[in-house]
């Protein structure tokens, strides 16, 4: 049963609301520059704390797996990524990064199996990707899609078929179960791109951009599990999903990616996976979320749709 929280305490439009990974708490955001933190208790929830840091609108909050902590990213209109940790009860600001010369509108934490990496898209045209390790942050920034950064999306930490292969094949020094770094995004240049972190240079090259939507692309997703193939959905402003599957994930070439196209009547803002990887749920401008899982023989169907 949906619970719903009628009185969130935001003075303004919430932009982004978001689970950790226990089910317990709850993160929202607002342009009324806040987080508010929510306990969330069977079918009753309490406001726990309200977090201000941000100068601009906040448009995305992400929880950190559990295993580094309880820390929470966010970031704003306002160019900064805020890192947030609660201590003793409290919740304090550990890190500001001001690394963006625009607004920053998404964020996405890494498989924790590829360490503790926070990758976040501008309006900037950049990505930059930050990392904790001893006891240290540090980030890679690099120029991504000039027109602006809207979505980023990290695969899973295991390249494809890597769980039922007999033997580990090897590639580039690495064996396909060696925790693969690779992010998907996706731009205002209509395009969405893959990037593979090259460890010899210490830096993130674009392998493949696959291009096919007629408008800007505002999500990207990964499917999280690892099957023999990958999945990748993007969704656009044209009225379109597209879920992208390859066998080669790391090829250079767009050609070894073949597309499903989904239409629908309105623009579509964000597409998400299970945790199973074979459900994927839509939402569009017309206040609908649908769900959508693939046919034993191919092709896509929708099972059902939620009405705003």
């Amino acid at each position: 049963m949906a619970q719903v929280i009628t009185n969130s305490g935001h003075e303004d439009m919430i932009h982004h609301a978001v689970l950790d990974y226990y089910s317990r708490r709850l993160a929202t955001c607002s342009s009324d520059q806040t987080i508010k933190i929510f306990e969330i208790e069977g079918e009753q929830h309490r406001l726990s704390d309200t977090l201000r840091g941000h100068e601009g609108a906040v448009w995305c909050v992400e929880w950190a797996h559990p295993k580094y902590g309880n820390i929470l990213a966010s970031c704003s209109y306002d160019g900064k990524i805020l890192i947030w940790r609660e201590q003793n009860n409290q919740w304090q600001k550990i890190m500001d990064f001001a690394l963006h010369t625009a607004s920053v509108n998404l964020l996405s934490w890494s498989p924790p199996e590829t360490g503790c990496l926070l990758a976040a898209g501008s309006s900037d045209g950049a990505i930059s990707v930050l990392e904790f390790k001893d006891a240290n942050w540090n980030h890679t920034t690099f120029a991504a899609h000039p027109l602006g950064v809207n979505s980023v999306s990290w695969a899973p930490a295991l390249a494809p078929g890597a769980l039922f292969a007999a033997q580990p094949s090897t590639t580039a020094n690495q064996t396909s179960t060696t925790p693969q770094r690779r992010l998907a995004s996706g731009g205002s240049d209509n395009l969405v791109k893959i990037w593979d972190w090259d460890a010899a240079e210490g830096s993130w090259r674009e392998t493949v951009a696959l291009p096919g939507h007629s408008d800007w692309v505002r999500d990207v997703a990964w499917s999280p599990t690892p099957l023999t193939r990958t999945y990748l959905a993007s969704a656009s402003q044209d009225h379109t999903v597209r879920i992208w599957t390859t066998t080669q994930p790391g090829s250079g070439d767009a050609n070894a990616w073949s597309a499903t196209v989904l239409q629908f009547e309105a623009v579509c803002w964000r597409v998400s996976w299970s945790l199973s990887g074979n459900v994927l749920a839509v939402s569009t401008g017309d206040n609908r979320v649908s769900l959508w899982k693939e046919r034993l023989g191919g092709g896509w169907e929708t099972f059902k749709v939620l009405d705003g």
